[in-house]
């Protein structure tokens, strides 16, 4: 639709008013789904022309648009996610047109910039300094980065790299500001596909080739091959003239993927995470809409780039818990990614070896198409799975690897092999404790204890990133010398295989132990080939990585997610114990996974070594179906917070009090009850729970219901269609 100059037109900014407002056409016109500039109040924000205007303001007070973008518009598939989304997800427009502009400088005109790449010679004298400049160059893969970005990710002064330009080591040079992607080739090297994936690639093919929208569960075990499955569905997404999208779920593992891309396709696609400059997200966010991109690799926040023709958006271990935005904007990427492909006829393959549950469903139902792998590519196996009882192990205080797990660890390392020692806590200890007053060090601002990080040397809270230092006295009673660290995780558990492995090379993976991606992804590639006898993870280590030597994994506490009563806790236990012990015996040594528990006869530690996922699922399902829970159910949290309890508490008891328009649905309300944890950088939490049934007009529902809340002072409402926690 088309505006002539003066014309009432709608604006959505991003500003928090929850409303389209009225502007006059600018001189020249403009369009709708144009970015646009406009006087807001005393100074000019960003919007996009969201339609015609309402003419419900004084006409003599509204202002003209000052100057339309040059940015790829917003086209209609897009804008109609933004709002379905919305709708979902009850979070106010402007908020989600905030996740579809998360690029800087997106007024700004195509110009030149001076950007840096990687030369063809070596410098006379290689320092430090110099070898991490080049490294970061070489870790690009031929991607440029300005002077200041290149600078800050090697950590030198800017003279050390004009330095390495004077000799030939770094090459400068002036380039336009925004260039399109380099050209991939769907037929460049094609794999050598097992007749499994064969089968599950021509299904995936076909369905793309038909261009209508779809979902596909790609269910195979791990090491099945069921990245080369879906990468044949982007080749023919490429044929088409379509762009794909790929979701990985951890930064870690888009080093690699990227590699297995460009191998696959003859040049690098584009990338979408916290890692990447603001340079090449400004680039990337403008050739979505220009089509200069052909497929994009992200993090779940790259699902509201402004992409022109999506035609396929992969989901890459679609059952972890990471796509779920926990903070402002609270959406489940797996969920948006749907919702998403139904808007703009794309196929959506939703690829795990341990899918959700709600999948699981959603294709026994026949809402989605079910494709199967259940064999490992090549000469692979999976590996042996048991468990080791640690009733009788008898274990000496203060140690956790119990005799017969360090029996197999030896054999392992003593023929060349490698071992894994899984503990899903990251830092040293979960609790410090004063043995004199029994004290308990907390966080100031939560409540929640402090994790001792001991090559850290600070104790940390894992809810608000508050650190402070290791203290030498109790600062309940002051007595010096008696603060102890109490449990276990990867940091001690490095120290005590250090104790009873001395000539064993041990490597630590945790997210909290690498400043930057490219030095976790140093790390990786560094085990990989070889260089670490023992690897100690959290479950970073469970996603995706393939480490060809590693064959016995143990897990120390296979009974950690199995407390407390949260409603997935089965379900991800299960997948977290599958997905660990997939990492052992990828190649064509066989593999051992062992399990150390105290409750060797429970049902998930059970169903984890029978194998049978299917008969794991369905009993599952039977019993969230019984009590009327997600996915047979709906959930929706309510969080009230506020620095004032009392306040929290009020407005939260008055949504229970005047419940009418949820009774109407036959929705029931939980709460209010302090959340389990209570408090989070000084602001006290309160939750309410809503239950109702899966076909239940929910939205629309607590709409009307927290309509009588009064937001005001330091009171904050958010609602959680779909809860994946309750904390």
């Amino acid at each position: 639709m088309r505006f002539e100059p003066d014309t009432l037109v709608g604006v959505l900014t991003t500003q928090p008013l929850n409303r389209v407002l009225d502007y006059r056409a600018p001189e020249g016109g403009c369009a709708q789904g144009d970015f646009v500039e406009v006087p807001f109040g005393p100074r000019s924000v960003i919007g996009v022309v969201w339609g015609a205007g309402r003419g419900d303001w004084d006409p003599a007070k509204v202002r003209s648009i000052n100057r339309v973008l040059d940015a790829p518009p917003l086209l209609e598939p897009m804008r109609a996610f933004l709002i379905k989304a919305a709708d979902y997800t009850l979070t106010p427009l402007p908020a989600m047109l905030r996740l579809a502009t998360r690029a800087p400088g997106l007024g700004d005109p195509h110009s030149m910039r001076r950007v840096y790449r990687r030369g063809h010679a070596m410098p006379s004298r290689m320092t430090d300094a110099r070898r991490r400049v080049i490294g970061v160059l070489d870790d690009m893969g031929g991607l440029a980065l300005t002077l200041s970005e290149l600078a800050e990710a090697a950590g030198v002064s800017p003279s050390v790299i004009k330095g390495l330009v004077t000799q030939g080591a770094v090459h400068e040079e002036d380039t336009p500001r925004d260039t399109a992607f380099p050209r991939l080739d769907p037929e460049d090297n094609p794999r050598e596909l097992t007749d499994d994936q064969a089968r599950a690639a021509q299904v995936l093919r076909h369905a793309i080739a038909k261009g209508d929208y779809g979902t596909t569960l790609l269910k195979g075990v791990t090491g099945s091959g069921k990245t080369e499955v879906y990468l044949e569905a982007v080749a023919e997404c490429l044929a088409k003239g379509r762009q794909a999208l790929v979701l990985l779920p951890e930064i870690a593992l888009t080093s690699e993927f990227l590699s297995r891309v460009e191998d696959r396709f003859g040049a690098r696609p584009g990338e979408w995470h916290s890692g990447v400059t603001m340079t090449e997200r400004r680039r990337l966010w403008r050739m979505t809409g220009e089509n200069g991109v052909q497929l994009v690799i992200g993090a779940r926040s790259a699902l509201f780039l402004p992409f022109r023709d999506l035609g396929l958006i992969v989901v890459d271990e679609e059952h972890d818990t990471s796509y779920k935005q926990e903070d402002g904007v609270l959406y489940n990427a797996r969920d948006m990614a749907v919702l998403r492909a139904s808007m703009c006829r794309a196929q959506v393959v939703l690829a795990s070896a341990t899918p959700s549950l709600e999948s699981w469903t959603n294709a026994r139902a026949g809402k989605y198409t079910r494709l199967d792998l259940s064999s490992r590519f090549g000469a692979a196996v999976l590996p042996k799975m048991r468990t080791i009882d640690m009733r009788p192990e008898a274990l000496p205080a203060g140690r956790w690897i119990s005799a017969s797990l360090q029996t197999a660890i030896k054999k392992r390392i003593d023929i060349g092999e490698q071992a894994l020692l899984f503990l899903n806590r990251r830092g040293y200890a979960p609790i410090t404790l004063c043995r004199a007053c029994g004290h308990q060090i907390g966080c100031p601002q939560c409540d929640a204890r402090m994790v001792e990080h001991r090559f850290l040397k600070r104790l940390m809270c894992h809810q608000c990133g508050d650190t402070m230092a290791l203290p030498q006295a109790c600062p309940n009673c002051h007595v010096e010398g008696r603060m102890a660290a109490l449990g276990p995780g990867v940091e001690r558990m490095g120290e005590e295989a250090a104790t009873l492995f001395p000539d064993a090379r041990i490597a630590t993976l945790s997210s909290d132990l690498f400043g930057s991606a490219r030095a976790l992804k140093s790390a990786i590639e560094n085990i990989a080939s070889g260089g670490a006898d023992i690897i100690i993870g959290t479950q970073l280590v469970a996603k995706g990585h393939n480490f060809p030597n590693l064959t016995l994994v143990g897990v120390i506490d296979a009974d950690l997610g199995l407390q407390g009563s949260d409603l997935r806790a089965a379900e991800r236990t299960f997948q977290l114990m599958r997905q660990v012990a997939g990492r052992a015996g990828r190649v064509d040594t066989p593999g051992e996974a062992l399990l150390q528990t105290y409750q060797p006869e429970h049902p998930v530690i059970r169903a984890i070594l029978s194998g049978d996922d299917e008969g794991f699922w369905t009993a599952e399902a039977a019993e969230r179906e019984a009590a009327g829970v997600p996915p047979f159910g709906r959930f929706a949290g309510i969080i009230l917070s506020s620095t004032d309890a009392a306040q929290a508490f009020d407005a939260g008891n008055l949504l229970a009090r005047n419940d009418a328009d949820l009774r109407k649905i036959g929705a029931q309300v939980f709460g209010p009850a302090p959340a389990p944890v209570a408090r989070v950088r000084g602001r006290h939490r309160i939750r309410l729970l809503v239950k109702s049934t899966r076909t239940a007009p929910l939205q629309a529902a607590i709409a009307r219901w927290i309509a009588q809340v009064h937001i005001k002072g330091q009171l904050r409402l958010a609602v959680d269609i779909d809860p994946q926690t309750f904390y």
